[in-house]
């Protein structure tokens, strides 16, 4: 019996074996890729934690050296995960926060010093913010590094740290991105709830 390939039945049967066929080697591809791809991811969020702690500028194996230098361990705050950190001789903290942007999610990583006030350095990634302003967070390097040395509360203990775009407490504050006002509000709202919770675990 001949086949008809014009036949609905055998375009169906064709079309089926060839999706199954596809999907299956998708799927070989995806699981022989995934333990590559997680250590990228990892590679990258040990970087991240780095550049919070101003150490920059390493490839893949010296970024893996001085994590193992530098991190002394990982203890949770609730469900929160931080880092205390050795850096010449002195105690620091990082913290993870997590916040929203214009357009998405946006992330940091914020390293305090042993007084539990002082920033030390900060690091902050987004998920969609647009090229040229709000992406700045994440592109400006000079503008992370402008939260060096910024205390986190007021001598009277009150909460002061913030992105504004009028710097009223050069202390504290730190002026936002020029043209992304949600953004860094956004920012400035991630550090403050952010490194609250973490310093009021700590000094439990």
């Amino acid at each position: 019996m001949k086949l008809n390939t014009n036949s609905n039945a055998y375009i169906i049967i064709y079309s089926t074996i060839l999706v199954v066929i596809v999907a299956f080697l998708l799927a070989f591809v995806f699981q022989a890729l995934k333990p590559m791809q997680d250590a990228n991811v990892a590679l990258d969020v040990k970087k991240q934690i780095l550049y919070s702690l101003n150490i920059r500028g390493l490839d893949g194996a010296e970024a893996e050296a001085k994590y193992a230098e530098v991190v002394k361990s990982e203890e949770k705050a609730g469900d929160q995960l931080y880092y205390v950190c050795d850096i010449k001789g002195e105690k620091k903290y990082v913290f993870p926060l997590k916040g929203m942007g214009l357009w998405g999610g946006i992330s940091a990583f914020v390293s305090v010093n042993d007084d539990l006030n002082t920033i030390y350095g900060a690091y902050f990634n987004h998920e969609s913010e647009t090229a040229g302003l709000g992406a700045e967070i994440k592109d400006s390097q000079a503008w992370q590094e402008k939260f060096q040395g910024k205390k986190i509360f007021s001598e009277d203990g009150q909460l002061a740290i913030g992105v504004v775009k009028k710097v009223e407490n050069p202390d504290s504050h730190v002026d936002c991105v020029t043209g992304a006002t949600l953004t860094s509000n956004g920012v400035s709202d991630m550090l403050r709830e952010g490194l609250k919770q973490y310093v009021e675990h700590l000094k439990k």
